[in-house]
């Protein structure tokens, strides 16, 4: 190599995507890597060859080393080989939400500054009445691709090629060299792309002590989310096997399981719940899956455990760092979180970033003693990148505490997020485009407790002096507006919100009074709000 590394880094045949899948290609050609929905099934040696043709026919789009690109793409074998091909060119690989629409979209497009996208022909159309910053050329999968004015418009043929030699590199791919850029919600401001190295995305993945070549790791999380991505590298890390689906789903889980022999996989808190609610069957525990990840600790860890024969772990993840808390197996205590993994530090800070005692609560703040182990900033928003690295250290944003063993607990999210099946919602985001109801003067969106798990969006209005207005119809607006899971369930409407001395909106009073007696909610109303399906495809997040 033509670079110095620290002697704190793995080397780059380790942690560097097209170096590791060319290594196992080597050493274990015909060892399972992949298997899809549709029982399609890649070795080690396929998915080399189809990565290397997926490279030669982005570089023949001129991608070049370094060069992000837009994907918006669902779960698929499409969405793998493209973020494959993009990363053995040493591209960047820039995947979006299926759910973006709108102003979330145009704000995604515009901060991840590409200028080519590879979408899905239930996508493309959206792009024609947004802002598209610096984006002039797509290539639409998974069917034919109409006209977009302003846009060249390619077929599938464009990204296929039968040149199977390894396309040659500008330099060699370094560990701090960016490989993805993931969106993450903007909390108490809009969205956010996280920056990521082929070191910040290794160390994630490695961090899972349990893991190992034997494994096969369920992908049911979507390829936009750090849960979809970070397994796919894990078993490139172990030399193992990821089973793709298009999304999670109750009734099929255990059935997938069986037939393709996974071993382990995410569930989150919602997921485990849904499990649980099925009727127990003598066959519980006839299954291969030996270990699960459960975020956030819930009541139902121990349940799952003692029913399927589960060992259960859990950590703590964002998409901007990597994995510092980490669980033993089969934790109990509710909210635990498990204690830092080696490489780490952690402090619990207040405002000032004063490190607190233990047992008072704070914010939790990271740094790591590798270089490049954590994230690299947010795309194209400096004054967001600062404000998280203060004092040289990551601030997460959320509440923890930790007692005199040295074990850490998540408390409360001290940013202005909502968590509802797997999705952080911004509620910024929301409030937005309630706010462009004619009807309504002003907006507060807060997190109200789902009687599953996780969270539920309530609106919380004040409306303009004499103007109509139907919570029903409400929702009907919000529809085209914004993704499907940010739309509210609850919605209470107010004389005027309640506002702090500095005139902030007191949020935290909303929250403490809950669902009150004249909250409006749309599902016992009968109104459905489902995800769109991309194809036969669902669009993201846990499912039913």
């Amino acid at each position: 190599m033509s670079y110095r590394l620290d002697p704190r880094m793995p080397e780059p045949e380790a942690c560097v995507q097209r170096y590791m899948l060319e290594r196992w290609a080597a050493e274990q050609p015909d060892k399972l890597f992949a298997i899809f929905q549709d029982d399609t099934r890649w070795t080690y040696a396929e998915t080399q060859t189809v990565a290397i043709r997926t490279a030669n026919a982005l570089r023949g789009l001129g991608v070049r080393q370094g060069e992000r690109v837009l994907v918006w793409l669902p779960n698929s074998a499409d969405c793998l080989r493209v973020w494959l091909g993009l990363n053995y060119l040493g591209a960047v690989f820039v995947p979006i939400n299926l759910a973006y629409r709108g102003g979330l979209l145009a704000h995604a497009i515009r901060l991840a500054e590409t200028r080519l996208g590879i979408i899905h022909a239930d996508l493309h159309q959206r792009l024609g009445d947004v802002e598209r910053g610096m984006l002039e050329e797509i290539v639409v999968l998974g069917g034919a691709g109409g006209p977009v004015e302003g846009l060249t418009v390619r077929g599938a043929d464009a990204l296929e090629s039968d040149d199977e030699a390894p396309p040659e590199l500008e330099r060699p791919i370094a560990p701090w060299d960016l490989q993805s850029i993931i969106f993450t919600s903007g909390t108490t401001g809009p969205s956010k792309g996280v920056m990521s190295s082929y070191l910040h995305l290794y160390s994630m993945a490695v961090s899972a002590p349990f893991l190992d070549g034997d494994d096969r790791y369920m992908v049911n999380l979507p390829m936009f989310h750090s849960g979809g991505v970070m397994p796919v590298t894990a078993m490139l890390i172990h030399g193992g096997a990821i089973v793709m689906v298009d999304a999670f789903d109750t009734d099929s889980f255990w059935p997938t399981v069986r037939h393709t022999g996974i071993t382990t996989a995410i569930l989150l808190g919602v997921m485990s719940g849904f499990l649980l609610k099925r009727p127990p069957s003598p066959d519980d525990r006839d299954h291969t899956l030996r270990t699960c990840t459960m975020v956030p600790l819930n009541e139902t860890a121990h349940q799952f455990h003692e029913r399927f024969g589960t060992e259960v772990h859990t950590h703590f993840n964002m998409t901007e760092i990597s994995m510092p808390l980490v669980s033993k197996p089969n934790p109990t205590a509710l909210g635990g979180a498990g204690r830092p993994r080696p490489g780490v530090e952690i402090r619990i800070v207040d405002e000032n970033d004063c490190e607190v005692p233990p047992g008072v609560v704070g914010e939790l703040v990271v740094r790591t003693d590798c270089p490049w182990a954590l994230n690299s900033g947010y795309a194209s928003n400096p004054e967001a990148t600062a404000a998280a690295w203060r004092n040289g250290w990551f601030h997460t944003g959320d509440g923890f505490r930790r007692d005199e063993d040295g074990e850490y607990y998540f408390v409360d999210r001290l940013k202005d997020a909502i968590r509802r099946r797997g999705e952080n919602i911004s509620s910024f985001e929301v409030e937005s485009e309630v706010l462009a109801h004619p009807a309504v003067r002003e907006a507060a969106a807060v997190a109200v407790r789902s009687e599953i798990a996780e969270d539920e969006v309530m609106a919380v209005v004040a409306l303009r002096q004499g103007e109509p207005f139907d919570p029903a119809e409400l929702i009907e607006f919000l529809r085209p507006r914004m993704a499907h899971f940010m739309i509210p369930r609850y919605v209470r409407v107010v004389e005027n919100l309640p506002r702090t001395p500095t005139s902030k909106i007191e949020k935290v009073k909303l929250r403490q009074e809950g669902l009150t007696a004249d909250t409006w909610d749309r599902e016992k109303a009968g109104i459905v709000v489902k995800r769109e399906k991309i194809g036969r495809l669902e669009k993201s997040g846990a499912g039913r």
